[in-house]
């Protein structure tokens, strides 16, 4: 990346479809504690045909939010819906830190979320929370390592040569940080 280039300040917002607005908006602000902070109900253009639709954001510290859509016609809701099964290589991470993500945990336990759905990973770089939402998003509650900047730069410093070692066929990890077996 050239010095001239510039990085987006950060995320605005991230966009889903969901079947139940009102589902979804029990989850983020009762059990993840997201205020709803908008609701936008439009007739909008989308290509050369109009659709009714429910836009909800949920707000976030640094002023960026979570998004989603319902579409009043079933059959547009069916045409947009983007849910398949759940991975947890489809998923948004949110940076937390250790007392909010305790009572992330904390909450998604009184409202019954357990494993499978809910589970954590220890990455060696972060302790992340995973947990699926009502509509299928695999969403990640992640505490960096106290020493991620160093961490950071270490990475920045080999990211070419790491990417194209696994491209050659050299799998091997490169994350010392993580605990075997974590």
């Amino acid at each position: 990346m050239s010095a001239r280039a510039q990085l987006p300040f950060r995320l605005h917002h991230y966009g889903w479809i969901v079947d139940d607005q009102e589902v979804n908006r029990r989850f983020y602000e009762e059990v993840v504690g997201l205020p709803l902070i908008a609701t936008w109900t439009e007739v909008e253009m989308i290509g050369d045909t109009e659709y009714a639709l429910s836009h909800t954001f949920y707000g976030l510290a640094d002023g960026s939010a979570l998004a989603f859509f319902q579409m009043a016609d079933p059959g547009a809701q069916e045409r947009f819906n983007t849910s398949i099964a759940p991975t947890p290589m489809r998923h948004i991470a949110l940076k937390v830190d250790r007392e909010t993500q305790d009572a992330v945990r904390d909450r998604l336990a009184e409202a019954g979320y357990a494993e499978p759905e809910t589970f954590v990973v220890d990455h060696g770089y972060c302790v992340s929370l995973y947990t699926v939402d009502p509509n299928g998003l695999q969403l990640e509650f992640t505490v960096d390592h106290p020493e991620m900047e160093r961490i950071n730069a270490k990475r920045l410093r080999t990211a070419h040569a790491d990417l194209a070692r696994w491209l050659g066929g050299d799998h091997r990890s490169n994350n010392e940080w993580r605990v075997p077996g974590a």
